[in-house]
């Protein structure tokens, strides 16, 4: 059986992830460890730190 790995547009392979802030189902261009938060996309952008 073959399976289809999802990719970003630069070709990376993205795993499924569920944000640690809100709850919702994301992909990220790593794989999620247990022991750090992962975030989705809205709640990466409220978390980083603003440029000057």
């Amino acid at each position: 059986m073959e399976v289809k790995m999802a990719k970003d547009k630069y070709g990376r392979e993205l795993y499924d992830a569920v944000c640690s802030d809100c709850g919702q189902e994301t992909q990220v261009p790593f794989k999620p460890s247990e022991d750090r938060p992962v975030y989705c996309r809205d709640c990466y952008r409220k978390r980083k730190p603003r440029r000057y």
